[in-house]
């Protein structure tokens, strides 16, 4: 019985600090929203929860707390079943404090180009709809924005969705966005709108914001600044020419205006190219998310053995987690042999 009853709380204590927390709000909004729809009449809203543009001046908060906001079962049952799973791997690669700020910015800045743009479409049109009539929740930004991060990390690794279905971890994003583009042709702009603006802003910010481990470039560097991540890679061939020069004239008017860091080492910086095309490159960029994983995780094995005794033992009976290994070559997105649960 004791085994049993200490089970889950040792399971528990070796999931990373952000990821049991952001995991912890979305059950808990998510069933605040259902409690208070349960108890209230047909005119059911909660402007002080979810985004609603026309609302959301007087409640700030919301372009936060609207992705914990899961309205459907099914919508949190397929939440909860994939981002603390995502989140946990990529908070053991980066760390807690770069995993925070990756969640607030996909987040918080889609919400806010959403806010924009649901404001502007009342301007031009004059319809009320725009404003009280739409309300983004849920993790959609999100979504997308963990796919852009795995397609940077492991982009040829290949995954099973639903379990029959195998796919290259680079081609998932986009399909997504294509989803996302076909539902609001079709109408259905909020909140699939938001998974083009995640997928935008989270590459943005892995491109040229993220801070990466100072051991990789012997300093601060930010960003992935490399060629198989740049921005004409996300486009089939046929319209990489004006795509590259969209990009290149946004990054010439960004760099003057000092938008983004200039002049740093990148997180490819003491790796040299590697010949034998799309695997290869994919398996440099194992190599190179495991020497950051292994260093962080030989920091924190350092760190606990300056502590005495008593204490190392207490660390390791709570379930300290052990470091991961490289992923398999086919996983299930959902768990088992997740790519994304082992480094």
């Amino acid at each position: 019985m004791a085994v049993l009853s200490t089970a889950p709380l040792q399971f528990i204590a070796s999931i990373p600090p952000v990821t049991r927390g952001f995991t912890a709000a979305t059950v808990a909004f998510s069933l605040l929203h259902y409690a208070l729809w349960w108890t209230s009449g047909d005119n059911f809203s909660v402007p002080y929860l979810v985004l609603v543009p026309g609302s959301s001046v007087f409640y700030p908060w919301t372009f936060l707390t609207s992705a914990f906001v899961e309205t459907t079962i099914l919508e949190l049952a397929f939440t909860l079943l994939v981002i603390p799973a995502s989140l946990r791997y990529l908070e053991r690669l980066w760390g807690a404090i770069e995993t925070l700020k990756f969640i607030v910015v996909s987040i918080v800045v889609s919400n806010i180009i959403a806010f924009g743009l649901n404001w502007l479409e009342f301007f031009v049109l004059r319809s009320p709809l725009f404003l009280y009539g739409m309300q983004y929740h849920g993790q959609m930004a999100l979504q997308i924005a963990i796919l852009v991060a795995f397609t940077q990390l492991i982009p040829e690794h290949q995954v099973q969705l639903f379990g029959f279905i195998k796919a290259r971890v680079k081609t998932l994003p986009m399909a997504y966005v294509t989803l996302s583009t076909v539902l609001c042709i079709l109408g259905f702009q909020c909140p699939w709108i938001v998974i083009q603006f995640g997928w935008l802003v989270s590459y943005i910010w892995l491109r040229f914001y993220k801070k990466n481990s100072e051991t990789l470039g012997g300093g601060p560097a930010y960003g992935d600044r490399s060629e198989t991540f740049a921005f004409v890679s996300w486009f089939p061939p046929f319209i990489h020419t004006p795509i590259t020069l969209l990009a290149n004239t946004a990054h010439k008017v960004a760099s003057k205006l000092h938008l983004i860091p200039l002049g740093t080492s990148d997180v490819e910086a003491g790796y040299t190219q590697v010949p034998g095309g799309a695997r290869a490159e994919a398996e440099r960029r194992r190599a190179m998310a495991l020497k950051a994983l292994d260093q962080r995780m030989a920091g924190n094995t350092a760190a606990t053995s300056t502590r005495p005794a008593a204490s190392s033992s207490s660390t390791t009976s709570a379930g300290e987690p052990s470091p991961a290994k490289p992923p398999t070559e086919e996983s299930d997105i959902t768990g088992g042999k997740d790519g994304q649960e082992s480094r």
